[in-house]
């Protein structure tokens, strides 16, 4: 039976080696159960509702890889993407967690029809190659920064002088508050190395040590090994919570999850957004972000891990970018993709991608749906976890996010540098995406500045339908944003 549907001899695999590699893949994953749900619980988000929603979420997004598109990958909640909603749309653009949730489910629903559309290839086509490495060297940057944040490697000096708003208001010298709840100063801000003095702050720190060390030496679950190790530590620190209610944790999970199911379509989430004409370019410009990011992402992986395996061929890659329907394993990894962000909306977690850990399941020789399969049956086995989600200290899920984005940053090499061209609106791209904490404003600064350069030389007809589109969208969100203020 397996045989049969899984086409294994024809794959050059079997099954005992389809169950290892899913295994591979698993444990090398595993982590994000625990990193998800302590970066969307800072959004107020119930870290065990989203604790169970991310297991739901990576079971139903693989097994439809698995058994619709016959492809060894699994699906979970993106890095990322879970970024970009908390500090982007929740932290940035001043959205509720309901809403951005209903911005996840929009981004699954737009990309689906972009999916089954031609609309797809025309914006895979109309994106220079050079702007998509920018944009997933950026990512990788902005997730890297704010692991350093979180990991507390960094203080900020904020004189007096430099302060703009106290509390939402416009800031004089010599006022006060009797609270702080938010502060904005200019750029005379400075940044600083954080005095390593604290028990947390070591925790991090060792936890960081610890997973250089792992990642170097190619430990096969370095990220899980990291997590559970650093945990560890921190209990004789003083650091790592020690009270675990077994009963009492599964019963939150559950109770926790029915908060967040369905949250985002609700009457707080997705139909509340669209209030003002200003907001509802907001939304659309944020949405169109992450499904693009997501896009690139998820044909990233395909490519890199797939071609040199022989789980896509030549010919797969060009019905991709030519054909029509759903002809290439590419294409149906894709659609994949795009309906377990849909669901990932509804479940109540952020966009999905098809992990670049499933490469380590890959090498380890999986090259069927089969592999993502047993993913599936680990991520359902490991809401046992639940009672441990309490327990993770930040301290252990901060040095993940510093290594990912290090890894991510591999895209900057394929970006070349002597070429002004390419350079000034690349630049832009990743640097707006880390300093704004804004993975849209990145992509609309590499847009507008790719838009300058091409202008200044003369090369109007390099500028594709879908860059002048989208430029001006994003340009007119920003001369609303001014004029707002």
């Amino acid at each position: 039976m397996l045989e049969n549907f899984f086409k294994l001899s024809q794959n050059k695999t079997t099954a005992r080696t389809e169950v290892i590699a899913g295994l591979t893949t698993f444990v090398a994953m595993a982590y994000i159960i625990f990193l998800n749900p302590s970066v969307l619980a800072m959004t107020g988000m119930p870290s065990q509702g989203v604790f169970l929603a991310t297991i739901i979420t990576a079971v139903v997004g693989t097994l439809i890889t698995g058994l619709f598109a016959n492809l060894p990958y699994a699906l979970a909640p993106s890095i990322g993407m879970q970024a970009m909603f908390t500090y982007t749309i929740v932290f940035g653009l001043g959205f509720t967690w309901k809403q951005a949730l209903g911005m996840v489910f929009l981004v699954g629903l737009v990309d689906v029809v972009i999916t089954l559309t031609k609309l797809r290839s025309a914006i895979v086509k109309g994106i220079p190659a050079q702007l998509k490495h920018a944009i997933a060297a950026g990512i990788g940057l902005f997730i890297a920064y704010i692991g350093l944040k979180n990991a507390g490697f960094l203080n900020f000096i904020v004189d007096g002088e430099n302060i703009v708003t106290l509390n939402d208001k416009a800031f004089h010298v010599g006022q006060g508050a009797k609270a702080v709840n938010t502060l904005v100063s200019n750029g005379g801000t400075t940044p600083e190395i954080a005095n390593f003095n604290s028990p947390a702050l070591l925790l991090a720190l060792i936890g960081f040590v610890i997973l250089v060390i792992l990642v170097v030496r190619k430990v096969p679950g370095a990220f899980l090994i990291s997590v559970v190790a650093t945990t560890l530590i921190g209990i004789p620190m003083g650091v790592t919570n020690t009270h675990i209610d077994i009963a009492g944790s599964f019963g939150a999970t559950f109770h926790d999850f029915g908060q967040v199911f369905g949250a985002g379509l609700g009457k707080d989430g997705l139909w509340s957004m669209f209030t003002t004409p200003k907001h509802i370019l907001v939304v659309i410009l944020t949405v169109f972000s992450m499904g693009l990011s997501g896009l690139f992402d998820a044909i990233g992986t395909f490519i890199g891990t797939g071609l040199t395996t022989g789980i896509f061929s030549e010919k797969d890659q060009k019905e991709f970018y030519e054909g029509k329907g759903f002809k290439s394993k590419m294409d149906r990894g894709l659609v994949a993709d795009t309906f377990a962000t849909m669901l990932a909306g509804i479940f109540g977690t952020s966009n999905t991608t098809t992990f670049i850990e499933s490469a380590s399941g890959i090498k380890a020789g999986g090259r069927t749906g089969l592999t993502s399969v047993v993913v599936a049956i680990g991520f359902l086995l490991s809401i046992v976890a639940a009672p441990l989600v309490g327990v993770i200290p930040s301290a252990a899920t901060a040095p993940i996010l510093i290594i990912v984005g290090i890894m991510m940053m591999n895209e900057f090499k394929l970006i070349d540098w002597n070429d002004i061209e390419i350079a000034i609106p690349a630049f832009f791209t990743a640097a707006f995406m880390a300093f704004s904490y804004s993975i849209s404003y990145g992509i609309a600064a590499g847009f507008i500045f790719f838009i300058i350069v091409k202008l200044a030389r003369n090369k109007v007809k390099q500028i594709s339908p879908i860059l002048w589109i989208i430029s001006l969208l994003f340009l007119f969100n920003f001369i609303s944003l001014a004029l707002n203020k």
